[in-house]
């Protein structure tokens, strides 16, 4: 089985230019996770909604328009969906879908950044932990997890070009690292680091206005995990470094589910 995720930065924008189809057909996953949809799911169906071949579920902000957003589309339908985490004070934002495929459970997770003062920063730790809570209530039912999407921050000094300038700087720092940290600690595996322990300057994200892709100044900001009951299942972990569209780059995982 072969899942991608991607934060596309508007996913009518990727349409626009003539790049959403043709990653489906280019790229053949069973399941395709968006995030930052920058969409009301109206403006999806009538527009990007419907894949052939695909089940197609969407969450927005409820509030916002033109931002955040999740969307994932599947080849098989889900036993079940559910969009948020239950709690009014994370799930507004249109952050998150999770889905019940029977023999595992996915999460497609948009999380906050934490630029904009103090008061974002701690609702993004605080999402953070929410997660984390809700993902562990869900692994009591079945063990076999799989959270993607991007996280917003970089793990590790190896996971940004340039460490010591962004020590200060949200996306990199020491608390938002140490919840990445605690995530793995609880029982997740980081499925590129695990694949591609010692591998520099493999990024997902590049800041636009600088130009910084072409110069490869990029972070990882983009993860599969999946709990170690599952890890045995994994076979690739890898990124699509040359789909552009978007400041991100997909991230693809594969899987031997039986």
């Amino acid at each position: 089985m072969k899942l991608i995720s991607w934060n596309v930065n508007g996913i009518r924008a990727v349409e626009r230019k003539g790049l959403l189809r043709p990653f489906f057909a280019t790229h053949n996953a069973d399941i395709v996770c968006f995030q930052e949809t920058k969409a009301r799911p109206e403006q999806i169906m009538d527009e990007v909604g419907v894949i052939d071949g695909y089940y197609a579920y969407f969450n927005a902000p409820r509030e916002k328009n033109g931002y955040s957003g999740v969307a994932v589309y599947a080849t098989r339908e889900p036993v079940s969906v559910w969009y948020g985490m239950g709690d009014e004070r994370y799930d507004t934002e249109g952050r998150l879908i999770g889905a019940d495929f029977g023999d595992f459970v996915l999460f497609n997770v948009y999380f906050p950044n934490g630029g904009g003062g103090p008061e974002r920063l701690a609702y993004k730790l605080a999402f953070y932990d929410a997660f984390l809570s809700h993902v562990e209530m869900w692994r009591k039912k079945n063990p076999r997890i799989i959270i993607c999407g991007d996280i917003n921050t970089a793990h590790e000094a190896i996971d940004l070009a340039r460490p010591k300038e962004n020590e200060k700087n949200t996306g990199f720092l020491p608390e938002e690292r140490a919840w990445i940290d605690e995530l793995m600690s609880a029982g997740y595996a980081d499925t590129f680091r695990h694949v591609h322990a010692s591998k520099t300057g493999a990024y997902t994200y590049w800041d636009m206005k600088t130009r910084s892709r072409d110069r490869n100044v990029g972070w990882r900001l983009d993860y599969f995990f999946v709990s170690l009951a599952f890890l045995p299942a994994l076979r690739r972990a890898w990124m699509l470094s040359d789909v552009f569209g978007s400041d991100h780059c997909p991230i693809a995982i594969e899987l031997d589910i039986r």
